[in-house]
């Protein structure tokens, strides 16, 4: 438990307490974490707790063939592969503190609330697939998640305001992590992205 609380208080305050003193970790800090697809011998899921922490939840899909001959001939030869920097710590702080920066307009974050309420089975607004399986929608932190990667999403389109599209790109990685499913989700094969597809198709973003 305490070094649980402790993976807790770096990943949302940015800082560790020992022997009752705070102090702030180096900027820019954040946590990566694997997860094997197949099965968790000898390893142990994530609480919720900790889950809602992580930012974005990352499908990667199997390499390619081609992206397959790239690794391969990488990591087979004679010398050792070297990892590059492609930007300095300053850098990547400048740049979240960019993103942070760009505007949004209210009409816009209210559809990435509407779509985040309905991911709550009580919800009024909940599609069939969210009453259906799920058993609790995502917390105020997916909001969060959801701003700011379509404020991400917007400068990577080399525009400085946030479109609808923006929140519906990122919903699927904000939001898959966040939703806890029941028995019958896992029953009848509905995933998490089933159910975040659904719920864009019936979240209508309002002009």
């Amino acid at each position: 438990p305490k070094t649980q609380s402790a993976m807790l208080e770096a990943m949302q305050e940015k800082s560790v307490t020992v022997a009752k003193a705070t102090r702030p970790l180096p900027r820019p800090f954040f946590v990566l974490a694997t997860q094997n697809p197949l099965e968790m011998e000898g390893t142990y899921p994530l609480p919720e707790a900790q889950l809602d922490r992580f930012f974005f939840k990352i499908d990667v899909p199997f390499p390619t063939v081609e992206e397959l001959v790239e690794i391969a001939q990488r990591t087979t030869g004679s010398e050792a592969a070297q990892a590059q920097p492609a930007a300095n710590s300053q850098q990547i702080v400048a740049m979240q503190e960019l993103a942070r920066g760009v505007p949004i307009a209210t009409h816009v974050a209210a559809y990435a609330a509407r779509l985040l309420r309905a991911t709550h089975p009580d919800d009024a607004a909940a599609p069939d697939a969210v009453r259906r399986y799920v058993r609790y929608g995502a917390s105020p932190r997916g909001m969060q998640a959801i701003i700011l990667a379509a404020k991400i999403f917007a400068l990577l389109d080399e525009r400085y305001n946030v479109a609808f599209d923006d929140i519906r790109q990122a919903a699927a990685p904000a939001l898959r992590h966040r939703l806890m499913l029941n028995f019958d989700a896992q029953a009848e094969g509905m995933t998490s992205d089933g159910v975040i597809e659904e719920l864009l198709r019936a979240i209508v973003a309002d002009a």
